[in-house]
């Protein structure tokens, strides 16, 4: 199966995909932390190429409801609009499978609810990140390992680590990474399909 992960640059997914024997490639404007097929630069150059899977991981800046109280300025420079026709834009590919992924946001009233949520607890994880799945083509993911009762055990700043990471240049790039559990999980459900 050919798969393109796009707004990736960490290469968990993509690598996820390799790993179980497809022709996967990520795509993003920042270079990949991990060795492996990555395209530097726009999507939109690369969606034609005739893939049969997409995963979509489209910045959440500008739609999180997490940065609501600064919505207005977003809509009054055009920063959500383009996030929005962005966001769009990759789920309306002409690709059969596509998931687009984000957390809680603005897409589920302006667009539709999204079709699963996630969470890394899930997936053998011990935190909670709320993630938002639109599917296209695809199934919802099947837990692979459910630790959510020990998970809610922890404290609550152990088990939200995400939301309570101090102020860093790369905060938002820790607070980005697909965790490896869901990046198996769809590997391994999704690349059978």
């Amino acid at each position: 199966m050919r798969v393109l992960i796009a707004c990736e640059y960490s290469g968990v997914v993509r690598d996820a995909f390799i790993g179980g024997g497809h022709d996967a490639m990520s795509c993003d404007l920042l270079p990949t932390e991990s060795p492996g097929p990555h395209y530097q630069g726009n999507v939109f150059d690369v969606l034609d190429a005739q893939w049969d899977l997409m995963i979509a991981h489209p910045p959440c800046t500008d739609l999180a409801v997490s940065g609501a109280a600064w919505f207005k300025d977003k809509r009054m420079d055009g920063r959500q609009a383009a996030s929005i026709a962005f966001f769009m834009r990759l789920l309306k590919a002409d690709i059969p499978k596509i998931a687009v992924e984000n957390p809680v946001c603005i897409m589920s009233s302006l667009y539709r609810k999204p079709d699963q949520i996630v969470q890394p607890y899930m997936f053998g994880h011990k935190e909670t990140k709320a993630t938002c799945l639109w599917l296209k083509g695809l199934p919802n993911l099947l837990p692979t390992n459910d630790v959510k009762e020990e998970t809610m055990a922890l404290p609550e700043k152990e088990r939200m680590r995400l939301h309570y990471l101090p102020p860093s240049e790369d905060r938002w790039k820790i607070r980005s990474q697909t965790f490896q559990g869901i990046a198996d999980a769809m590997a391994s459900q999704w690349g059978a399909e």
